[in-house]
């Protein structure tokens, strides 16, 4: 089943620490007051800490994406979009993205272009 969601093996998929979103304060406080925008596999929500701290990725998998198996094979390819994504923003962002139940049926190519379109869209001055 997992060979359906082919992912890129190049470089490390591993976000660091200090790139995580790790307290649920800090999760409430993205999503609550954060920029929102929708994908049709998944909603992005971001803001701005206001200084030069690290660009921080978050993730939100619900069960309505499917079992404990399909949900962490879902967080690791966004985990590896946020990895790909850490060069090219800016400092001093939260980023938490929340897949929607048909992300774990997207191809690697289309979730890829949608997560990215959505970061850029989200972190973009209004």
């Amino acid at each position: 089943m997992l060979r359906r969601f082919p992912m890129p093996l190049s470089g490390s998929t591993v976000l660091a620490k200090a790139n995580r979103v790790l307290t649920g304060t800090d999760f409430r406080t993205v999503v609550r007051s954060g920029r929102r925008v929708s994908t049709p596999h998944a909603v992005v929500y971001s803001t701005r800490t206001g200084d030069q701290s690290p660009t921080r990725f978050g993730f939100i998998v619900a069960k309505s994406v499917g079992g404990s198996v399909v949900r962490n094979h879902v967080r690791r390819r966004l985990r590896a979009i946020g990895r790909e994504l850490l060069d090219a923003k800016a400092m001093g962002v939260d980023v938490v993205i929340r897949p929607l139940p048909g992300s774990a049926s997207a191809d690697w190519q289309q979730l890829h272009s949608e997560i990215t379109e959505a970061v850029h869209r989200s972190v973009r001055p209004r």
